[in-house]
């Protein structure tokens, strides 16, 4: 693989990486849970009454419209949370909850298109090869009017026009389209169709023996099979030296963490997590992982935070694979997210990770056992000197 085509390999997965963070922060420790069913108690309700004090004189002073109560309620909830000074104990409402979900588990209702936001603002569609946009007749640079009856105005935001577009499996969106040279507006109607949302990429390095190339974007429902797929498919092509890429992923799920560990560990401890009034609990790889054996170097930078951060922590401190790059984030809790009765949901600080060697991840994140920095520069040539320093630490410079 050479060297311009890994910066675009990692260009992609760290703009899909970001798209998809930017609906559940720095990655999600625990699956959803369900709410107990409590209500306020009365001194509660009398402590609040001051909130409704100050807002019933908003309601009769305020010179202009006021929000809906929904609104209201939502902002009441982020400036509670916001007294708490953690900044991963967060709220979301409905919609991006939803789009949580999806993305986390893999696999969503859509029409396999990548949208973007062209130089003009203008949102603009690249089918997906053999997937129904491309199948309806959408063509790469077709900008998008109208989602239905909804208009696409300069203000609207490519996360609200990929809301608008996915939906539940089987149903159809009509989109109007401005294309290039047409007169006229185009409706085109697809049908939606469950798209997969892949979280690995891999392929064997071009012009070096026996390296493989794994680049893991996020840790969602469909990694672990993902990975295990890679690793089998990269053996059979003769891959015994292996470069893991997490530069940019920003976390997900904590089991698919584990999972990822158990692929190079065999058995080792993986963490240790630390909770409010509990023991503290010890995770361990599982055994029997597809590449436990053979050179390893793992690519981190700023952006590798999480669920990254612990895959990172326990093959440093296992002495497992070689970090290259840059200093890690430092997200190393665990958030439980329960659900509200109106969609929306709350995701709170409820433990904090140590790797097996007892490093405390959280607000300080892991320092490389190579530091290489990429700068614009490299960026802008076509260059990748993280990667091309791990190629040389497992001796397969080109």
């Amino acid at each position: 693989m050479t060297n311009s085509r890994s910066i675009r390999i990692f260009l992609l997965a760290l703009l899909v990486t970001t798209m998809v963070l930017c609906a559940f922060g720095a990655g999600i420790g625990i699956t959803w849970l369900v709410m107990d069913g409590r209500t306020a108690s009365a001194e509660e309700e009398a402590e609040f009454g001051v909130f409704w004090e100050a807002w019933h004189l908003v309601e009769d002073h305020f010179f202009g419209e006021t929000p809906a109560m929904q609104q209201i309620a939502w902002g009441a909830i982020r400036g509670a949370l916001d007294t708490l000074d953690d900044r991963h104990t967060t709220f979301l409402e409905p919609t991006p909850r939803q789009r949580e979900k999806e993305d986390l588990s893999g696999r969503f209702g859509g029409i396999g298109a990548y949208v973007s936001q062209a130089e003009d603002g203008s949102i603009v569609l690249e089918p997906m090869t053999d997937l129904p946009a491309e199948q309806a007749g959408i063509l790469a640079g077709d900008v998008v009017i109208r989602v239905d009856d909804i208009e696409i105005t300069p203000d609207t935001t490519v996360d609200e026009v990929v809301t608008l577009v996915r939906g539940e499996i089987g149903t159809t969106v009509a989109l109007t389209l401005r294309r290039e040279g047409e007169a006229e507006p185009l409706v085109i109607e697809v049908r939606r169709e469950e798209i997969p949302s892949p979280s690995v990429q891999w392929e064997m390095m071009e012009g070096l023996e026996n390296v493989g190339y794994v680049r893991i974007s996020l840790f969602s429902g469909r990694t672990a099979k993902e990975l295990d797929e890679a690793i089998k498919d990269l053996k059979e092509q003769g891959m015994e030296r292996l470069v893991l890429d997490l530069r940019g992923n920003g976390g997900g799920l904590f089991d698919a963490a584990i999972d990822v560990s158990s692929a190079f560990l065999d058995g080792d401890t993986v963490l240790f997590q630390v909770e409010k009034d509990q023991e503290e609990r010890i995770f361990d790889a599982k055994r029997g992982g597809e590449f436990t054996e053979g050179p390893l170097v793992l690519l981190v930078d700023g952006g590798t935070a999480s669920a990254s951060e612990i895959v990172a922590g326990a093959l440093q401190d296992r002495s497992r694979a070689t970090l290259v790059g840059q200093k890690t984030y430092g997200k190393g809790s665990v958030q439980s997210v329960y659900d509200l009765s109106d969609g929306s949901s709350v995701h709170i600080t409820s433990a904090k990770w140590l790797t097996p060697g007892r490093r405390l991840i959280d607000g300080q994140g892991l320092e490389p056992d190579i530091a290489v920095e990429f700068t614009d520069q490299d960026r802008n040539a076509g260059l990748d000197p993280q990667l091309e320093r791990a190629l040389e630490v497992l001796g397969a410079s080109p």
